[in-house]
């Protein structure tokens, strides 16, 4: 959480807008953000079919309108939804990231494969392995035990347990990757 209620309800402000949008094209000058360029900005370069394909979900996310490029307004729509969005709004874009065949539940396969890659990313910080992971999420989350995971199970669990949070919020230190690669002082 560590976040106060009203950094949380904070608008992205004009005086913000600008500088950003200065950046944004110096790095795409087209004024569109592909995935190759997508994956390179976070740093990834890694050849893991796994990581590949984490990252496109991620870039599919933010891809609102389904052109296959990032324009500069879903770009500081997902910039405002990563920093500053609200426990809600995040945890509803987690889901649809976890949601890979997008139906509206999350499986353990879906669970497990997103549960894996974080562990690659964030280097195994934890002690449990991946399977055992996806294990404590159904256990906690997954509230009338039908082996599948809800929207509404999805939020409601995510916010009983923090150490549930952190894996289902797909924090990835976001706020500190932008001011390194940015230069924003969020």
């Amino acid at each position: 959480m560590g976040q106060t209620q009203s950094e949380e309800q904070e608008e992205v402000d004009l005086a913000e807008i600008q500088p950003l949008y200065t950046v944004f094209m110096n790095v795409c000058p087209s004024g569109a953000l592909h995935l190759h360029e997508f994956r390179k900005i976070f740093g990834v370069q890694s050849t893991s079919e796994d990581e590949a394909l984490y990252m496109e979900t991620l870039f599919k996310s933010f891809d609102t309108n389904r052109d296959n490029v990032i324009d500069f307004m879903e770009f500081v729509a997902a910039i405002h939804l990563v920093l500053r969005g609200k426990l809600e709004d995040r945890l509803k874009w987690s889901f649809k990231v976890y949601d890979r065949d997008e139906n509206g539940k999350l499986d353990r396969q879906e669970v497990k494969h997103i549960i894996r890659i974080i562990c690659k990313l964030k280097k195994n910080e934890t002690d449990m392995a991946p399977n055992e992971i996806c294990d404590r999420i159904f256990e906690l989350v997954d509230e009338n035990k039908d082996g599948q995971i809800s929207l509404s199970e999805f939020i409601e669990g995510a916010q009983k347990d923090a150490w549930i949070l952190d894996l289902l919020t797909l924090d990835t230190n976001a706020r500190g990757w932008f001011r390194k690669k940015w230069g924003k002082k969020t």
